[in-house]
Parts: structure tokens; C-alpha cells; sequence
């Protein structure tokens, strides 16, 4: 399947930007992550000063100690989720540059380059963010939890998909997906991102969320109709004997499913071989 998405990849990467625009798009991420790690730097640094007092009697330390313990406690966590938020991030775009880079190399295999790891070469430890909250609802498939504004964030643009509005929605995910990197709810919103897509006619740009919800999170609850949403589109953009492949991986790594009809369907009227 590694061919394969390789092959999918550079089919929908379709007609590119110029070689200029795309280093200068490669320049402006870079500039963010420098400016992302100069703000981390100035986090490590003290300010010389202390505002703990301890003084009084024995039991008054002891509630004072304890009362900076506790806050140092949760400011603590709240960097570390937010480094880990960074690192994340930062990870994501230098991917995205590997994948630009390659695109302009002959001969460089798109399939091979892998997952970048977080900034700092470490897997990033899974914080939960201060407040965490379940879904009000079980209609929401994910595993893990939300942070605050998360699910409210996520109801509004599915609100607009919903409601048929595919350019606002695509535009709500868009910017979800910005704001809670690495959220339990990444796949789903690729997925929701493509079919707002699809609404617009963007044929082409929901297949590529299609093959990255799959791709990235193959064992997701939504993994299924991405792939199966990806093979369609892929007929629709005139990629028939590719589109019958994933189609037909379909029903083969997620049998089970309901999208593994589907995709027998789908087959059925492409003529699949």
C-alpha cells in the first residue's frame, strides 16, 4: 500500500506552484519555527527574581510551601503541553517541507520519507490539557479527550458542513486543525475537511485530506471512509485503475465495515477489474 499512496500522492499534487514560490513558502515556515523556538528559549530563562515568601510560623511555611508547590505544579504542565503543542507543530510543517523538497527532486521516493519526529528527535509525552471535558454527546468518534473550547470549536464547523455551506466549513477544519495540533480528533477533521471540499468542487484537495485522514491515522473510526471517499474521488478526478486499487484495499484491511459495500459498489460501477 506504501506504492500506492506514493502513486496517489503525486497524482493529486496535480499542477504545482513554481519552484519560486514554493522556497519562498519553505522560507516562511522556517521563519515560524525560528520564531517558535526563540519563544521556548525565552520560557527557559529566569528573570532573576522570586515572588515566594516564607515566613511565620511552622504551620504558615507549610501552607505557603505547599500553595507554590501546587501552582508551580500546574504552570509547570501547562508548559510542557504547550512545548509538546510546538513540537508537534513544528514537526508537522518540517514534514510538509520534506514532502515539498521531494516533489522537486528527481527521483526522490515520496512514499519512503516516513513520519518526522517532534522537535528535539523524542517522542512527546501526551499531557492532557488543564480542564479536559468529554463530549456532551457519544456522536463524535474519537478516542481521548478534548480540551476546553475543542468540541465547541469542532461542532461549529460541522454545524456548517451540516448545513451545506462547504467553503466556511473547509475553512472552520482548516483552522482547527491549526489551533489543536495533534487533536484526538485529527482524522475526523480531515475527513469533515474533505467532504466540505467536495462541496465547493475542490475534487482535488478533498482527496488529498481523504489520503491523509487514511494515511496518517489508518486505525481511526473514520479510517474506512476516508480511504473509500479517497477511491471515489479518484474516479471523479479521471483515475480509474487507482481508484479500483483503493477501492479494493477497502475491503481488504477493513472488511467489517460498512464502506467495505460501499466500496464493492463503487467498484461495481467503475467496472473494476
Amino acid at each position: 500500500m506504501t506504492r500506492v499512496l506514493a502513486v496517489l500522492l503525486c497524482i493529486l499534487a496535480g499542477a504545482q506552484a513554481s519552484a519560486q514560490e514554493t522556497l519562498a513558502d519553505m522560507k516562511q515556515d522556517l521563519a515560524v519555527l525560528s520564531v517558535e523556538l526563540q519563544k521556548l528559549k525565552r520560557e527557559l530563562s529566569t528573570t532573576g527574581g522570586t515572588s515566594v515568601a516564607v515566613g511565620g510560623s511552622t504551620l504558615d511555611r507549610i501552607n505557603t510551601i505547599e500553595a507554590e508547590l501546587s501552582r508551580i505544579t500546574a504552570k509547570t504542565e501547562q508548559l510542557e503541553y504547550r512545548i509538546g503543542q510546538v513540537a508537534t507543530d513544528g514537526a508537522n510543517r518540517l514534514g510538509d517541507l520534506e514532502f515539498r523538497i521531494c516533489e522537486m527532486e528527481e527521483g526522490c521516493d515520496i512514499g519512503a520519507l516516513g513520519q518526522s519526529l517532534p522537535l528535539g528527535g523524542d517522542a512527546v509525552p501526551q499531557v492532557a490539557p488543564a480542564q479536559p471535558i468529554q463530549p456532551a454527546t457519544d456522536d463524535i468518534p474519537f478516542d481521548g479527550e478534548l480540551a476546553v473550547s475543542e468540541e465547541a470549536d469542532f461542532r461549529d464547523a460541522q454545524k456548517a458542513l451540516d448545513e451545506g455551506d462547504g467553503a466556511y466549513a473547509a475553512q472552520l477544519f482548516a483552522q482547527f486543525r491549526e489551533t489543536y495540533p495533534g487533536s484526538p480528533l485529527e482524522p475526523v477533521v480531515l475527513l469533515a475537511e474533505g467532504k466540505a471540499l467536495d462541496l465547493t468542487g475542490d475534487t482535488r484537495e478533498a482527496a488529498r485530506r481523504y489520503l491523509t485522514s487514511y494515511s496518517s491515522f489508518p486505525d481511526s473510526n473514520v479510517a474506512p471512509e476516508a480511504l473509500w471517499r479517497l477511491g471515489t474521488s479518484l474516479a471523479a478526478l479521471g483515475s480509474t485503475p487507482e481508484a479500483c486499487v483503493t477501492l479494493n484495499e477497502v475491503t481488504t484491511r477493513y472488511p467489517g465495515s460498512s464502506f467495505a459495500g460501499q466500496a464493492q459498489s463503487s467498484m461495481a460501477e467503475l467496472a473494476c477489474q
